[in-house]
């Protein structure tokens, strides 16, 4: 039976990180609301018999199991397709890292929506100025350090983020990368020349056959300006 995955059709997102690992796994899945439109996804996100309604999307139903949150799908998923180490320390350590990217991902979203969701980037684009100075100039150098400095004391060798095969957590890198890239190009350039272990674990994933595939079909949805990763010229400068 098919993995359904439920998230918005026409952006990247949290999404993106759950499609990566099922895309590398080979598992069959529908990418429901691509599919079917979006009110199939609100169908199942609203219905009032679900035991365990998710908070927001993604979430992915595997036969009667429906879970949430991009984290625990992606532990779920790696549980179940060598995806995750067997060992019990190193799948919290494993966890402990796709957190920690979440974490990042939520700075990176709230760079160009500082105040609220709700409003526009246009309604507070001067607060948005300010949160993407610091983001640029603090943040983003503290990210790639850490991950970085994980590659470097990996004891199993600087190519993965944890034991010495590939992780949930190696794709979810990829696509920070990849993100940060696309809305701070200018900060990236001068960032990752600092951190050449993450530059060449990306190099690698996307090199990957399955993952190749992926990249260059339509199934994956270009960069833009709804999802989180944002190109607004502006919140890149360098002052």
């Amino acid at each position: 039976m098919a993995y359904e995955l439920y998230y918005w059709p026409s952006i990247q997102g949290r999404g993106e990180f759950v499609r990566l690992a099922l895309e590398e796994a080979g598992a069959e899945y529908i990418d429901v609301a691509r599919v079917h439109g979006a009110g199939a996804l609100t169908a199942l996100w609203e219905a009032e018999g679900v035991a365990t309604p998710p908070f927001a999307p993604p979430f992915l139903r595997d036969g009667k199991k429906l879970i949430g949150q991009t984290a625990n799908i992606l532990l779920y998923l790696g549980d179940r397709h060598g995806l995750a180490p067997k060992n019990e320390a190193a799948r919290l350590w494993t966890q402990q890292i796709q957190l920690t990217i979440a974490d990042l991902v939520v700075e990176t979203h709230d760079t160009h929506h500082p105040l609220s969701g709700d409003l526009y980037y246009g309604e507070q684009k001067p607060e948005s100025l300010r949160r993407a100075k610091m983001f640029r100039e603090s943040r983003i150098p503290r990210f790639v350090e850490w991950f970085e400095s994980i590659l470097t004391r990996n004891p199993k060798g600087d190519s993965h983020l944890v034991g010495a095969r590939l992780t949930y957590a190696d794709l979810s890198l990829f696509q920070i990368v990849e993100g940060l890239s696309y809305s701070f190009p200018r900060t990236m350039r001068r960032e990752l020349p600092h951190a050449p272990r993450v530059a060449r674990l990306r190099d690698r994933i996307a090199a990957r056959p399955r993952i190749r595939a992926y990249l260059e079909s339509e199934r994956r949805i270009p960069f833009n300006e709804d999802g989180i990763f944002r190109r607004y010229p502006e919140l890149d400068k360098q002052r």
